[in-house]
């Protein structure tokens, strides 16, 4: 019974797969009817996103192309950059002592200033109501308030740029069908982290602006306020700038061994510790920590100061105690630059692809330099545009730390 089936079906089989056959038993051109007609085949119409079909009950799955990838890849890019800008404008403000020059906010009708000297007056005068004027700026002059009030018009407007850099072109992009699910999730999160920032900024100033009949310190914004609003901000950098490096950079297949995953704990450690360092940064600016003791490698005449811990309780001193914050910030700084020194020789044993060994070199000489700009910033009694080179330093930084720590990510599978 199988011998007379078998020849059966392979016929069935061949008839089934062969071309339809025209007259004269030509097989049918693509495109025609049972009729014979030719009918012109559709053109395949692509676009940026590959389309690839799963045969497997699913249904056909989007995956980006190399060509999206890079764009959005580039898109990220600048926004990171444009956040270092923001970072950087930021403490330029607080150097200046200018965050506290705008007594209200909103988010339209503030970007227009004011243009004739009855809106100006108007708007000194609601300045002259707040603790800032009344305690330190008394004898300010209209002309020095156009100066901070331009200083942090600035700041806020670059912030608001940002924010449309951020969602504008991430909906062009979601429309297009450029992003992929899990891009998709990564760029609500940081259009949501940008639009969080601008909410923090106010809280953190309304802090500066609140009457405080028992101080007798000068009006300055919340240190622990200041410290989140800058934490936000290097989050959304070091996400931004993660994400594009992952997306533009081609990943290195690097052999799985032993000394490559300790190098790689090292690499994310040496990260995480670069960035608690930048952010003890902000409560020393909060507090003026670096105006107590302009002295290195000793804190006046001794190494650990007799005033280290005059708050009750003790862990009171970590956060508002000058001396104790500018003391952190030190140890924070020598323990930064240690372990990425141990990094680099750490890499040096590792047989490297050239452009990795050219990321660990730059973190290296990055490392110190921040050290030379944060001593020379320290012994000349912080002076505003070195300030701001050391506070650009610690982004350099961190943007080498997370350079050198994606040439060692792993490949997924």
């Amino acid at each position: 019974m199988q011998r007379l089936l078998l020849p059966s079906l392979k016929a069935l089989m061949r008839s089934r797969c062969a071309p339809p056959l025209g007259p004269g038993g030509a097989p049918k051109a693509q495109g025609g009817d049972s009729y014979g007609i030719q009918r012109p085949v559709q053109p395949v119409q692509y676009s940026t996103v590959t389309e690839v079909a799963l045969q497997s009950g699913k249904g056909a799955v989007s995956l980006p192309s190399k060509a999206a990838e890079r764009v959005v890849g580039r898109w990220l890019l600048v926004c990171s950059g444009m956040v270092a800008g923001a970072v950087i404008l930021g403490g330029v403000t607080r150097l200046t002592e200018s965050g506290l020059s705008m007594v209200d906010w909103h988010l339209i009708k503030e970007m227009k200033p004011p243009t004739n000297q009855e809106e100006w007056e108007a708007e000194f005068q609601k300045y002259q109501q707040f603790p800032e004027f009344k305690i330190l700026n008394h004898d300010m002059t209209l002309a020095e308030f156009k100066f901070i009030w331009y200083m942090e018009y600035s700041h806020r407007m670059w912030g608001r740029v940002v924010g449309l850099a951020y969602i504008l072109p991430a909906a062009y992009f979601w429309r297009k069908g450029w992003l992929s699910r899990g891009m998709k999730g990564r760029v609500l999160a940081l259009c949501g982290l940008v639009s969080f920032q601008g909410l923090l900024g106010w809280y953190m100033v309304k802090s500066g602006l609140e009457e405080k009949p028992d101080s007798y310190d000068i009006p300055r914004v919340s240190q622990y306020r200041l410290a989140a609003h800058l934490g936000s901000a290097l989050l959304l950098y070091c996400a931004s700038l993660w994400t594009s490096l992952s997306l533009l950079l081609p990943e290195h297949k690097l052999p799985e061994t032993r000394q490559l995953l300790w190098l790689r704990r090292c690499a994310a450690g040496t990260a995480g510790l670069v960035f608690l360092t930048a952010l003890s940064g902000a409560f020393v600016a909060g507090l003026d920590a670096g105006l107590v003791y302009n002295s290195f490698p000793k804190m006046g005449e001794s190494w650990i100061p007799e005033d280290l811990f005059t708050f009750s309780p003790i862990l009171k001193n970590v956060f508002e105690n000058p001396t104790m914050v500018q003391f952190d910030h030190r140890v924070l700084g020598i323990t930064s630059v240690t372990a990425i020194t141990v990094l680099y020789f750490l890499s040096r044993r590792i047989p490297l692809p050239r452009r990795t060994k050219m990321a660990a070199v730059t973190l290296l000489a990055l490392a110190y330099t921040q050290v030379v700009l944060g001593i020379s910033t320290l012994l000349m009694y912080v002076p505003t545009p070195l300030a701001a080179t050391h506070q650009s330093g610690s982004l350099a930084l961190l943007s080498g730390a997370l350079w050198f720590m994606n040439e060692l990510r792993r490949i997924p599978k």
